[in-house]
């Protein structure tokens, strides 16, 4: 956490206007909360004069790889954590990749935060805790007065200093700070935020993105079927490694898919889980 403490003199002397400073997160996350373990990802959390955006460091990083050498990669980022918001509001835009389409809904996430006196030293920092109910969780924040962004991870903000430590009382989530920078410049994210790798998002709603997966829960494999029901050949798709030759194949295939949708059915805010039915 070295950087983060040269952040924080930094910013004494250095205004925001003009510079984005981007702050990584390891996330500890369950797929499916029966399981003991985790999937790791690192999450950015960038703050520049207007804006306030949250990612996956995998987006940027295959961005990156294609303005250095010229490729056209894409990434999907499968965190459900994708989202911006204007500077200092609860307002967010939310993205989300669903099948080959990728869209954006928009929500207001107010949070009521319960301040305690308790605080705690982590290397130079004294962290003060504080607590919230968010997204059908109970949630447990420990921030930084010294550092003077109301940011953290996700949409958790509001707090009179930036979030280091952030988990749920199911340990379903867990965030830690690791690493801060500042950027020259507003960093632009428009290949792999506000589009993916050449999608722009399509704006949408909730009640039409809930539609969406459950359309796309109903036939996975919905592109694959029309292709066999307009083929008057033998066809062979590949499908994660496996050939179909047949519908009843690719029947069985969807209901593999189905089974994995209803295993990996932890989204972060719990309380707008879809119920798939077998």
């Amino acid at each position: 956490m070295k950087s983060i403490f040269a952040l924080l003199i930094c910013f004494f002397f250095t205004s925001i206007q003009s510079q984005t400073y981007r702050f990584t997160y390891q996330l500890k996350y369950k797929m499916d909360s029966t399981e003991a373990g985790y999937e790791k990802l690192n999450m950015l959390l960038d703050i520049s004069p207007g804006e306030v955006k949250f990612y996956g460091q995998n987006l940027l990083a295959t961005d990156s790889l294609n303005k250095r050498f010229g490729t056209n990669n894409s990434h999907t980022d499968m965190s459900g954590q994708i989202v911006k918001r204007k500077i200092n509001t609860f307002d967010n835009t939310n993205f989300i990749a669903i099948k080959e389409g990728y869209y954006s809904f928009k929500t207001a996430d107010k949070l009521t935060w319960i301040i305690s006196d308790e605080t705690k030293k982590v290397e130079n920092y004294t962290l003060q805790k504080a607590s919230t109910r968010f997204g059908g969780r109970n949630w447990t924040a420990w921030f930084c007065k010294d550092i003077l962004f109301s940011e953290g991870p996700y949409k958790f903000r509001g707090l009179p200093g930036l979030i280091f430590e952030l988990w749920d009382s199911g340990e379903n989530f867990i965030y830690h700070l690791v690493k801060s920078q500042k950027l020259t410049g507003i960093y632009s994210t428009d290949n792999f935020v506000e589009s993916n790798f050449g999608n722009r998002a399509i704006p949408i709603d909730e009640k039409q993105k809930v539609k969406l997966i459950k359309d796309f829960y109903n036939d996975p494999f919905a592109f694959e079927r029309n292709n066999f029901n307009k083929s008057n050949t033998n066809l062979k798709i590949n499908i994660n490694g496996t050939e179909i030759h047949t519908v009843d194949e690719l029947n069985s295939q969807t209901k593999n898919m189905q089974q994995v949708i209803r295993k990996y059915n932890n989204p972060i805010e719990i309380d707008k889980a879809i119920h798939f039915k077998e």
